[in-house]
């Protein structure tokens, strides 16, 4: 079988997959029922389950994670003696943030400027939709060729662990000879791309207080403590004036060795503005793939219309650290609510909640599955070599499955190359990008099969 028979029939199936994301996309999956009704998720997980059942998946089962969400399993059997492949997508999203600075409504599939928005279209549904497509074109063609478990996840984005904690419960259920997630993304547009590295992530909330309750800030400001002004003093404490971060113990990493990004690609992919310098120091890929980074996610302040002129007597934040390969988590949690506990101005009172971990993850490129995905994404990408980068992200999964499975390689591909702009406003996914890694997908598992074989 050649590239052509797989190209063809994909290209043809890619009316079908924009209808399919475009209902999977309607769902608010939002894995937060502070936020979205929890019948959101519930109704992306069924039509993840009946899309497995309706491709002739065996024991398709809605599996019941212990954060309280759902995970959706299938299982559909290759010839006698096939390797077994699971491919991992998760249909949960990040909010829509401010709806109103979307440019079509976040949660309708649009077509604009030859991309598809809406919330999830690349992060990661359209992972999924890439699932199918590839599992379609190979039956199109005289079949499966390897046993193929699929998992879909339902709380990825809120990184509270609920299918990790499900897999190690159940250890048999997601044991496979490869892994292939597909929840990263190339480096651009048209460049084939493998992750080789994730950083991982600790979430902390912490929680300031200083009074009793609030109080005139002209009848006490000057001399009473403002847990607001506290907060700001604390945050400001985890960067140093070039925006580099410093969280007491923790190192800085080691320097990226591998694909380069040039700061001036950056700049435009992250939409700086002009005259805004970059933060932290060494190359970009340093920065975003190699060193730890803290952020500052979100503040309870009262917010500008209709503030008054009050001491704030408690003020909350939620602070994610990523961690990159080489360092470890669960030290860094520690590390950051020491520092946190430690900074706090005026003898504030602190108080620290984890609310998610992960750890960093680094793949073995070098590996059988590796050798069979760069000859697939050669043929699907004429006149393109596959490459490798890091992704500042984080997939704890990948992790948990590396412990249960350490024979099995996992492979990172995705659609979440930089114009999508995954987990900002306006999220979109290339059409191009889902039609050509379905028929990488494809060719890998056709290859895979016949390495396995020989």
């Amino acid at each position: 079988m050649t590239a052509r028979p797989i190209s063809e029939t994909v290209a043809s199936l890619m009316p079908r997959a924009r209808r399919e994301l475009s209902e999977l996309v309607a769902f608010r999956s939002v894995a937060d029922p502070a936020q979205f009704p929890r019948s959101e998720c519930e109704g992306a997980a069924r039509w993840v389950a009946d899309a497995l059942s309706a491709e002739d998946f065996q024991d398709v089962a809605l599996l019941d994670t212990p954060d309280g969400s759902q995970s959706v399993y299938g299982f559909l059997p290759g010839p006698a003696g096939a390797p077994t492949v699971l491919l991992y997508a998760h249909y949960d999203v990040q909010p829509p943030l401010d709806e109103s600075a979307w440019l079509s409504p976040p949660f309708e599939l649009t077509e604009r400027d030859g991309r598809w928005f809406g919330r999830g279209a690349a992060d990661c549904k359209g992972g999924f939709i890439m699932h199918l497509l590839a599992l379609r074109a190979l039956k199109a063609h005289g079949g499966v060729p390897v046993s193929v478990k699929v998992i879909v996840e339902g709380s990825e984005e809120q990184g509270t662990g609920g299918l990790e904690r499900y897999a190690e419960a159940h250890p048999e259920l997601l044991g496979a000879d490869t892994i292939v997630i597909g929840d990263t993304g190339n480096f651009r547009v048209g460049v084939p791309t493998v992750t080789s590295t994730l950083r991982g992530m600790t979430m902390l909330r912490v929680r300031l207080d200083t009074l009793e309750g609030n109080l005139h800030s002209g009848q006490f400001g000057g001399a009473a403590p403002d847990a607001l002004a506290a907060m700001i003093e604390l945050l400001a404490s985890l960067r140093a004036p070039d925006g580099t971060t410093t969280v007491d113990g923790l190192t800085t990493g080691a320097p990226w060795d591998g694909l380069q990004y040039p700061e001036a690609e950056f700049r435009k992919d992250a939409k700086v503005l002009d005259g805004v310098e970059l933060i932290g120091t060494g190359t970009v890929a340093d920065r975003i793939w190699a060193r730890p980074a803290v952020t500052v996610i979100g503040i309870d302040c009262p917010p500008v219309v209709g503030a008054t002129p009050s001491l704030q007597a408690s003020a909350r934040a939620q602070i994610s650290l990523r961690v990159p390969p080489g360092q470890d988590a669960a030290e860094a949690t520690k590390l950051l609510t020491a520092h946190l506990e430690s900074h706090a101005p005026w003898g504030a009172r602190v108080a620290v909640e984890q609310v998610g971990q992960g750890q960093p993850f680094r793949a073995d490129i070098s590996s059988p599955a590796y050798t069979s995905m760069a000859d697939a994404m050669r043929l699907a990408y004429p006149g393109e070599e596959m490459q490798s980068s890091g992704m500042g992200g984080s997939i704890p999964l990948c992790n948990t499955l590396a412990g249960l499975y350490p024979d099995a390689e996992i492979l990172l591909i995705g659609l979440s190359e930089p114009e999508a702009q995954i987990h900002a406003v306006n999220e979109s996914v290339s059409p191009e990008e889902l039609e050509r890694l379905s028929v990488a997908e494809a060719l890998f598992l056709r290859n895979y099969a016949e390495l396995k074989k020989g």
